[in-house]
């Protein structure tokens, strides 16, 4: 998938600094990931990366990535608020912003990689969205870099929709979600994310309640988390599970475009 994505890009795209950018936060996701499975598969460490490992890594690619987009590329530490038509200077608190956003899309990618077809499904929708957003404010070279996720997502899914013959793993999922970050992030819509990436949001926030919930009170709001498994201890299929918050992506992303 990242091969087919990177290969594509760089074969459609004019290799401007934008791209570049959008091309390393893909690939120094993807080389997290590789590492965390490679250590559960083949060093037989089943957590992989240590949680502070991980967050290292994307410490570092948010600050490579926050020094080209406000230093090479000219991107303003101003946040864009959707509907409203204005924005406000975030000044320092931005590159927060951003490391946020980088760590919080790519775990919560990686987190809906749960079912067959449930993350690669979600990331097309998403992607189309943004190919759309990208060519609507001239970054027609990122929207080449969406709609090339967007192919290598559907094509994906003719291995992986139920039953799976190949799982992507840590190191598809992670990537898929760095890249994500890195559309909303160059597009300047970083407050656009949550609302096109709705389901992510919602299996991250899943994760994140049950184990407050847990560690305060003792008690599970959800039979399981990430809280498409929840649906599924409630007696929905796999297939439903997916084609429903699918629809849900749909939606989101629609009202994502309509917000804009």
């Amino acid at each position: 998938m990242i091969a087919a994505i990177v290969i594509a890009t760089l074969i459609r795209a004019e290799l401007t600094m934008e791209i570049l950018l959008a091309l390393f936060i893909l690939i120094g996701h993807f080389v997290l990931g590789f590492l965390d499975d490679y250590i559960k598969v083949v060093k037989k460490r089943n957590l992989g990366l240590r949680a502070w490992q991980k967050l290292l890594g994307q410490i570092i690619i948010a600050a490579v990535t926050i020094f080209i987009a406000t230093k090479e590329l000219g991107i303003a530490t101003n946040l864009w608020i959707p509907l409203a038509n204005t924005s406000i200077d975030l000044g320092a608190l931005y590159y927060v912003l951003v490391l946020l956003v980088i760590v919080g899309a790519s775990n919560a990618v990686n987190l809906t990689d749960g079912l067959d077809g449930l993350a690669s499904g979600e990331m097309a929708i998403a992607s189309s969205v943004y190919c759309a957003i990208c060519l609507m404010t001239g970054h027609g070279e990122l929207a080449i870099f969406c709609a090339a996720i967007v192919g290598a997502c559907i094509g994906f899914l003719k291995f992986n929709f139920h039953p799976a013959k190949i799982f992507m793993g840590d190191t598809g999922s992670l990537a898929l979600g760095g890249a994500f970050a890195a559309m909303g992030i160059l597009t300047h819509t970083e407050l656009l994310l949550p609302i096109v990436g709705l389901v992510f949001v919602c299996e991250a926030l899943s994760v994140i309640l049950q184990v407050i919930s847990f560690q305060t009170t003792g008690r599970r709001i959800f039979k399981m988390s990430p809280i498409h498994h929840h649906f599924e201890l409630s007696g929905w299929s796999e297939l439903k599970v997916v084609f429903v918050f699918w629809t849900v992506g749909v939606i989101a992303g629609a009202v994502g475009l309509l917000m804009f």
